[in-house]
């Protein structure tokens, strides 16, 4: 079974390093991207099996990537994660209807975010390395 790699979409450097301890500790391979203008260029280059994107970024927003990334012919399939502190159900609506396949609220839980992501890449289920 190949190893499933996912894209982190967030300017903060803290925050891409806990998501990406979380991710590879699930035995993902990740991929970073510091603004949407880079999210969208990986994301097209990469073709990472899913990504999980931030919404409060300078340039390009969360909102944004995700419509261009979920509207693009070559990036379409790829299904997007919203991860943001923005915890307004019209925030959530807003997000699901740029493209998103679902949307976390920050602090995100470990097993949650595991579990979402395995729903949207088929994975079958599997134990975490503690």
């Amino acid at each position: 079974m190949s190893t499933k790699t996912i894209m982190v979409v967030d300017d903060s450097p803290t925050e891409r390093a806990f998501i990406e301890g979380i991710l590879r500790k699930g035995g993902y391979e990740v991929i970073t991207a510091t603004s949407g203008e880079i999210g969208i260029q990986r994301a097209t280059a990469d073709q990472p099996d899913l990504i999980l994107m931030d919404i409060v970024m300078p340039g390009l927003n969360g909102f944004q990537a995700t419509r261009a990334i979920s509207h693009d012919e070559s990036t379409k399939h790829i299904p997007i994660i919203i991860c943001t502190t923005k915890d307004e159900d019209t925030d959530r609506i807003w997000g699901m209807r740029q493209g998103a396949k679902d949307y976390l609220i920050k602090p995100l839980n470990e097993s949650e975010l595991l579990g979402k992501i395995k729903a949207l890449t088929g994975e079958p289920e599997r134990r975490l390395v503690h």
